[in-house]
């Protein structure tokens, strides 16, 4: 495991061709869990951990790790299992998610398969702890459960979804008046914190969970030609990592169609890593956020609509 990253050339070949690596691990019990190996910086055994006065339950407590303090989560714990008891033989898988470096405690960690998109499904809404989940899938004849990790850390670290009025106020409504966002993300708490922006700077929207529904939509809306593309889409608006379509393949399908080229596509993920400007260019993209502050969000939101109101008004005084 300890060579779990790969360089940044290598990761960018998975880009557009609907691919991920997953590492697989154990929370204490023979079911296996899984977390894309691109957010994953490297997996130790556990070090010496210790405790954070009034901390959340579900941190064990905190590690120096190369010089850095990091906080470490019991994965367990978190999605409602028993908390993992033999630290002397677990793991932390040691991740960045949403601009932070934290420790996920495993009870053990199984191995790294390269998959299709198009083989991770969502959960089926009968399993019991469904609301942990973003996706499953199958890897030797077994279940595998894709934890929603966003999920978790919202429940344990919380989330603000406050807008600073600098960012609005100097915005008249004729710029976001008519517009509309198209936002694409398979974690449901992610959709709500995208909404719950959109919704105070009273941005109309439509929801997708994946990149192919997204993509199904914005078919749809070409072949009405009533209207032009960017009248019925102001912005794309897609998390990275999603289950049957990814957000780099949504993006190249949309920069390579002869009608939906036109449209902006700003990518988001929780993964902040320096090597997402490559990435980012090598599919076309418009924009990249790393997720998330809501303040940061909605400026750039902003940046984009009013930019679009700028060209209708210079093409209408053309």
């Amino acid at each position: 495991m300890a060579k779990i990253m790969d360089n940044v050339n290598s990761r960018t070949q998975l880009v557009g061709r609907n691919r991920l690596e997953l590492l697989l691990f154990r929370l204490g019990t023979r079911q296996r869990f899984g977390i894309n190996v691109f957010k994953v910086r490297e997996v130790i055994k556990c070090p010496p951990l210790t405790r954070a006065p009034q901390a959340h339950p579900v941190i064990r407590g905190i590690a120096n790790m190369r010089g850095q303090t990091i906080t470490v989560m019991d994965l367990a714990m978190a999605v409602g299992k028993t908390a993992i008891e033999d630290m002397e033989n677990s793991f932390v898988i040691v991740a960045e998610y949403n601009r932070h470096i934290q420790g996920f405690l495993v009870g053990g960690v199984d191995k790294i398969v390269n998959m299709n998109w198009e083989e991770i499904k969502p959960p089926p809404s009968g399993m019991g702890n469904v609301s942990f989940l973003t996706a499953v899938t199958n890897v030797d004849d077994e279940l595998v459960e894709i934890i929603d990790v966003e999920k978790v850390m919202a429940d344990v670290m919380g989330f603000s979804d406050h807008i600073d009025e600098s960012v609005t106020s100097g915005t008249n409504k004729d710029e976001v008046q008519n517009k509309h966002v198209l936002v694409i993300d398979d974690s449901g708490l992610a959709r709500k914190q995208i909404i719950k922006v959109l919704d105070q700077m009273e941005i109309a929207h439509t929801q997708a969970t994946n990149g192919k529904e997204g993509f199904d939509i914005l078919l749809k809306w070409a072949e009405d030609t009533s209207m032009s593309i960017t009248d019925k889409c102001s912005l794309v608006l897609s998390d990275v990592e999603m289950p049957v379509m990814d957000g780099y393949t949504l993006t190249k399908n949309i920069k390579e169609h002869p009608v939906l080229n036109k449209l902006t596509v700003m990518l988001h993920s929780s993964l902040s890593g320096a090597f997402n400007e490559s990435m980012v260019k090598k599919v076309g993209a418009d924009d990249f956020i790393a997720k998330y502050d809501a303040t940061e969000l909605a400026g750039r939101v902003l940046a984009h609509l009013k930019l679009k109101s700028s060209d209708v008004k210079t093409g209408q005084a053309a």
